[in-house]
């Protein structure tokens, strides 16, 4: 897919594409570090027809929804020929016992057998993160292992 990047003078940049349909979304990334998801019309791609503003945060996490599920989706078709194996994903919730503690601290593969493969922060993969990765509320952990291991991997990451 071709992503076009637009500098706006004063204002910051405009990344895009085109769809199927011939619309094109994109996202402003204003030079205050707030941003904007825009849509245009089908028969005018220069005409907006829906914008809306986005926090640092709002849109991390919107990159958080629509980056997470591909990169599962890719583990997944991966390891579809290993029976017994499965990758989940785990969103790690401010303020849980791993807020702020690093993959060392948890000891997961140790506990549960099962393996943290990537964590996904505000849009980006931090893929094979090292015993010193510090976790961030927000952040969404990829896990793989069999049922049971992602099961206790589960209640790991939840009650410590």
């Amino acid at each position: 897919m071709n992503v076009d990047v637009t500098p706006l003078p004063g204002i910051g940049t405009r990344q895009d594409f085109s769809t199927r349909e011939g619309r094109r979304i994109g996202v402003i990334a204003h030079r205050d570090g707030h941003f904007e998801l825009i849509v245009s019309k089908v028969d005018d791609p220069d005409t907006c027809t829906a914008s809306v503003p986005l926090s640092a945060e709002e849109a991390g996490a919107l990159a958080n929804l629509l980056g997470a599920p591909m990169l599962v989706a890719q583990l997944a078709e991966q390891q579809s020929d290993i029976q017994g194996v499965t990758t989940k994903q785990f969103p790690l919730a401010p303020g849980s016992p791993y807020d702020g503690r690093t993959l060392g601290d948890t000891a997961m593969r140790t506990r549960t057998a099962a393996s943290l493969v990537a964590v996904v922060r505000s849009g980006t993969v931090h893929a094979s993160p090292r015993p010193d990765f510090t976790f961030a509320g927000g952040d969404l952990l990829v896990v793989v292992g069999t049922a049971k291991g992602l099961a206790a991997a589960a209640d790991l990451l939840e009650h410590g």
